[in-house]
């Protein structure tokens, strides 16, 4: 299967090599009969000269020609499911694991659900989410120095009529919405936890982000302690599922399993994520996100359809483009309209831990008992590079931290964060590649709340990637041709990259990791962050609304934050969090025989 050329290697400061326990040992199940050593093998395995493998008997591996009389060995096959069952890479290696979900499927879908009648059961609704970050590289990719500088809003629509006016799709969402109910979830979340660290419950914080599906397997296949701390709210692509699955689909009097819900995502991981068996629905045999393309791979799909993204389209700058009702719906179809492109500030990789400084400093203000309370005082510090800074809340007469997280961007600082966090909880950081810099079991570390500096750390926001989400492994490259010395890699050594079996091309372009072209996509993605159609006011009445139908909740007053009865507490915690299990390998790379 051809992947788009934005598949390539990491930097070399966040290489993760592939790991031994990567393969999968063979299992002998014919036991040796007769007399002699009964440790000695029945079969062999023969290589014919086309590559092919062949299981011959002993007796006949002889003065035979390979394979004759034998039985051909079928190739193995590396699921998505198999890549999260191991311990071994999680970033280097993955254009092997990934073989269910690419365009291509698309494509093959659209194809076959046409054939069905539109009022049949049988026939499905297409709908497509498509990541801000994805918006941004698509966007940034089509500007240049002489030209108006294209937004995400103009790339959304442009998007939504290719989609539309050639394959036939009439749905197609930012997911800043499912964001935002993300982020209102995740703030709620971190409140519970901290109730519980006040309460004595261990490893209720620091709580660490969970929207990054590279760092979420790494901590389940190496650091399976740290996953305590891991929050459980669904990412902003899993909540999507949930919306166009469970919310949209009961608007259309439609079962989940009649809606084919592709997601953009400028990460190959999250095809990873959406693989994953919580986010299977085992009544109706369905994902909450049938397929997730990158922003590389939704490029492609548009040039093979010979879509020129930079060429405007009707009406592109207008905030929101009228939808048609789904087959077997008549009138306006208003339900299917979602706020798009809300504006989170922060970061572009979600604003998780912005968010919880909000929530803190809005819950200091409601708490406290004078009638004006003073603002929290906050303050920034970069260790290293930007893409490690720890955030302090103070409380300006006191002096008391109030607040203390970080964002943790990059597999270098992820690991100094793993060790830092297992450190100040007190737990068994031992196990994986990092851990096993720590030497065994850390001591316990009395928290702290004297200083800034001192104090231990309540919330970490932690991306795989260095520079965050922007810069992905399935977002664009840059477009200016700049010669590459394809001799040397990125820290100056000579390189045979054709005997590695890299491909190149002809050397021109720029690599992952390119600096400046991450603040090219990181400007692009900040433009029009103040023309909101909607205050986030609005936004969360929509989707207070939106809970009370999903959750099936008629408490008047109901807020994100409030509580609801028993079952419709339940429904939310399926809804909107999931769960993590730490994944055991017995296997050690160092008794591997090869």
């Amino acid at each position: 299967m051809a992947f788009s050329g934005a598949l390539t290697l990491t930097d070399l400061n966040d290489y993760i090599t592939p790991s031994q326990s990567c393969i999968k040992p063979v299992e002998i199940k014919n036991v040796p009969t007769g007399e002699g050593d009964t440790a000695a093998a029945t079969t062999q395995i023969r290589v014919d000269q086309d590559g092919s493998y062949y299981e011959v008997s002993v007796s006949d591996s002889t003065g035979n020609k390979p394979g004759a009389g034998g039985k051909r060995l079928e190739t193995a096959q590396v699921s998505l499911n198999d890549c999260l069952a191991c311990s071994g890479c999680i970033t280097s290696a993955e254009s092997v694991l990934i073989t269910m979900q690419s365009h291509v499927q698309v494509l093959d879908f659209l194809a076959e659900n046409a054939t069905h009648d539109p009022m049949s059961q049988k026939r499905k609704i297409p709908i497509v989410s498509i990541a801000p970050q994805s918006l941004a590289s698509l966007a940034a990719s089509v500007s240049s120095p002489s030209t108006t500088p294209v937004t995400p809003r103009q790339m959304l629509h442009r998007i939504e009529t290719f989609f539309s006016q050639v394959l036939g799709i009439d749905y197609v969402y930012d997911t800043t919405f499912a964001r935002h109910i993300s982020l209102l979830e995740h703030a709620r979340e971190f409140f519970e936890r901290k109730v519980q660290s006040v309460s004595g419950t261990k490893g209720a914080l620091p709580m660490i982000s969970s929207a990054c599906p590279g760092w979420v397997c790494y901590a389940e296949k190496t650091h399976s302690e740290m996953l305590c701390f891991i929050s459980r709210t669904k990412s902003p692509q899993q909540v999507m599922g949930t919306i166009v699955k469970s919310w949209l689909a009961s608007k259309w009097s439609k079962n989940p399993d009649q809606i084919y819900h592709v997601a953009v995502m400028p990460c190959y991981d999250k095809k990873l994520e959406a693989s994953r068996q919580d986010f299977y629905n085992d009544i109706f045999s369905t994902r909450d996100v049938d397929c997730v393309i990158t922003t590389g791979e939704l490029e492609l799909l548009m040039k093979e359809k010979s879509w020129d993204v930079s060429v405007p389209v009707v009406n592109e700058l207008v905030p929101t483009l009228p939808r048609t009702p789904p087959p077997g719906k008549s009138g306006t179809d208003s339900d299917a309209a979602l706020p798009q492109l809300i504006s989170h500030p922060g970061t572009s990789s979600g604003s998780y831990l912005h968010t919880i400084i909000e929530a803190v400093r809005t819950r200091h203000r409601l708490d406290s008992s004078r009638q004006d309370p003073p603002d929290l005082e906050l303050s920034v510090k970069a260790l290293r590079s930007a893409d490690y800074e720890e955030y302090t809340l103070t409380d300006k007469e006191t002096r008391r931290v109030v607040f203390k997280g970080a964002k943790c961007y990059g597999f270098r600082n992820l690991q100094n964060i793993v060790r830092r966090v297992g450190k100040e909880a007190g737990v068994q950081t031992g196990k994986g590649a990092a851990g096993r810099l720590v030497g065994g079991r850390a001591r316990a570390v009395k928290k702290t709340t004297g200083g800034g500096d001192d104090a231990n750390l309540d919330y970490v926001e932690v991306m795989a990637c260095p520079g965050g989400c922007i810069n992905g492994g399935g977002q664009l490259k840059r477009r200016e041709l700049t010669k590459v010395d394809t001799r040397k890699d990125s820290e100056g050594y000579q390189r045979d990259w054709n005997d590695t079996g890299v491909n190149l091309g002809s050397g021109l372009g720029a690599r992952w990791g390119d600096k400046e072209w991450t603040k090219e996509v990181e400007r692009v993605y900040w433009t029009e962050r103040d023309l909101d159609v909607q205050t986030h006011a609005e936004i969360n009445v929509f989707a207070v609304n939106m809970l009370r139908e999903t959750c099936q909740c008629d408490a008047p007053g109901l807020s994100w934050s409030g509580s609801m009865d028993e079952k419709a507490e339940a429904r939310r915690r399926t809804l909107f969090r999931t769960e993590y299990r730490a994944v055991e390998s017995g296997v050690d790379g160092l008794l591997v025989k090869w």
